[in-house]
């Protein structure tokens, strides 16, 4: 079983990141989390998280409150679920951290 673990920065002042884990085997991903997170109040906050936990893949939307709104991927493998993850947060994470602001503000 080989790992992958890293974090990448989303802008120059480091303020938005994905963190990056997945399990591979024989070139199948046999599970994963990719999480955005963002600093607000100078502290890490998760917002969205792709994962594998539960046996399944899914997406969790986390709210300011605490609260997560879960969403099943369907996918045939892990390997696709891992790619579609990674690339909607690479493109969508200024309107996850808009979101999450503007609920947080209510």
């Amino acid at each position: 079983m080989h790992e992958i673990e890293y974090i990448l920065y989303l802008t120059a002042a480091a303020i938005d990141r994905l963190r990056v884990y997945a399990q591979k085997g024989e070139g199948e991903i046999s599970e994963f989390v990719v999480q955005y997170e963002a600093m607000i109040s100078n502290e890490w906050k998760p917002i969205v998280r792709y994962d594998t936990a539960h046996g399944f893949a899914h997406k969790d939307i986390i709210k300011p409150n605490g609260e997560i709104v879960k969403q099943p991927l369907f996918f045939e493998t892990y390997n696709l679920a891992f790619t579609f993850a990674t690339l909607d947060l690479k493109a969508n994470w200024r309107h996850y951290r808009d979101s999450f602001e503007k609920e947080n503000m209510k």
